[in-house]
């Protein structure tokens, strides 16, 4: 996880329009819920997980193939941010016939993702 993109719009355009692959948008969310891998254990360290996520998913999960842990995902997301990708970013969504659960899945991390700076980062806005 040490060669991630930073997280920017870019990245988060770069994820809904599938330039970036499946496991370094997996490994983005995971990184940003505080799940850290040890290479020295080979083990997932979830010390810095919040416990709602920590208990139910003591690794991290595969947001893109796990309906489930797609659904938690969605329903952490504030209320006020949940449009983001459209407020923000002025995305319009996938044409009908053009997208598939994975493309809704790719979409919700990269709208927690863009939650998720909103939150942790003072200067979205200008982005």
């Amino acid at each position: 996880m040490s060669n991630l993109p930073q997280l920017n719009t870019e990245i988060i355009w770069a994820i809904l329009k599938e330039e970036i692959d499946d496991a370094t948008v997996n490994q983005l969310v995971w990184k940003c819920l505080g799940y850290r891998y040890d290479s020295t254990t080979q083990k997932w360290d979830n010390q810095q997980v919040s416990a709602e996520w920590r208990d139910e998913y003591p690794q991290p999960p595969d947001f893109i193939e796990s309906r489930p842990a797609t659904v938690k995902l969605t329903r952490s997301i504030p209320p006020e941010n949940k449009q983001l990708l459209k407020e923000k970013l002025g995305f319009k969504g996938y044409k009908i016939g053009e997208f598939g659960p994975r493309q809704t899945r790719r979409a919700t991390a990269a709208n927690w993702l863009l939650s998720y700076m909103q939150q942790n980062t003072d200067d979205i806005d200008s982005m």
